[in-house]
Formats: C-alpha cells, sequence, structure tokens
C-alpha cells in the first residue's frame, strides 16, 4: 500500500504529486515494504524510473558518474557549477526533486539530509522523499510525516521550498 502526504496541509498538493504517487502505485505490488522485508533504495527506484521518466524526469539509472542526476548548489567563474548534490530523479520544468530511501532513510535520517540538500539546490522548489511504510519493527513513513507536520506546526524554521511530498511504500 502506498500512503503520501505534502506540506504545506493547508495548500493542495500540486498536480505532479498525484502523478508521482500513481507512478509508485503503480509498483507498489513490487516496492511494498510489508512484503518486501529486503529491498534497497536503488531495487525501489529502478521499479519507478519508467514511470517517472514518462512524467519528464530525469532519474539517475547507475552508480557512475554519467548516470548519476547533478543538480548545482554553487556557481563560480563564468558561471559554472562548482558545488552540486545528486538527486534520484529531478524535473527540470517543474523542479522537483525525488529521493528514494530504504532501511537508513530513517534509522540513519537520510530524510533529513535529503531536506538540507534539496533546500542548497538551485532550481528546486519541490521535494519528494519516498521511505518504507515498514522497516522492522519501525513505521518509517509515520515517523517522516510526524516530522514534517512538526516542523511546519511549528513555524520556527522557513523553508526555501514550495513544497514537501512524502511517501510511503
Amino acid at each position: 500500500m502506498i500512503n503520501w502526504i505534502c506540506f504545506p496541509l493547508s495548500e493542495k498538493p500540486p498536480e505532479l504529486a498525484y502523478q508521482i504517487a500513481d507512478v509508485f502505485q503503480k509498483a507498489s505490488i513490487e516496492i511494498d515494504s510489508g512484503t518486501h522485508d529486503i529491498q534497497v533504495s536503488n531495487e525501489v527506484l529502478v521499479k519507478v524510473r519508467d514511470g517517472l521518466k514518462i512524467l519528464g524526469f530525469r532519474v539517475e539509472s547507475g552508480k557512475r558518474a554519467i548516470d548519476k542526476i547533478h543538480v548545482p548548489v554553487l556557481f563560480g567563474q563564468n558561471g559554472k557549477p562548482t558545488k552540486s548534490f545528486e538527486a534520484d530523479a529531478y524535473h527540470d520544468d517543474k523542479r522537483f526533486v525525488i529521493e528514494v530511501e530504504a532501511g537508513r532513510g530513517v534509522t540513519n535520517y537520510q530524510f533529513l539530509k535529503d531536506l538540507f540538500q534539496a533546500c542548497m539546490m538551485d532550481d528546486v522548489e519541490y521535494l519528494a522523499i519516498a521511505v518504507r511504510n515498514k522497516y522492522r519493527s519501525s513505521d518509517d513513513y509515520r515517523k517522516v510525516q510526524t516530522f514534517f507536520e512538526t516542523l511546519y506546526a511549528s513555524q520556527r524554521l522557513k523553508l526555501p521550498l514550495k513544497g514537501i511530498m512524502i511517501i510511503g511504500y
């Protein structure tokens, strides 16, 4: 079962969020964390890659540098990027980054690193983080959802993003 939610809760999710959720839903039998105990994030990304590409995303296709998606962060001499972060998928026109996490998504707080990096990336307005619904005895999706509910409710930290989508698979 795929779960998803978008923040801030006071705004309707962008149309692309519904389409991304549909891509994950179509792959749900193959990626469901309730039935697939051991599955790394790259395996999940492979199973949603074609659907994301149809939506217009550039999607990481391997571990070599040429296969990675680099999103600029800093620019130097003659406007050339001097620092970039890698993303699992990026939609140039919609300015939407997707990160797919597995076991370490919550355990090692990878979702916070994803948030930080998306906030630093040039031309990024939306972030989607996909995490497992179930990891061992933990409900990772609910933990990440609660974190972002708290972040937005407190209003103490202003993010440079228009929205954040959390997907549980």
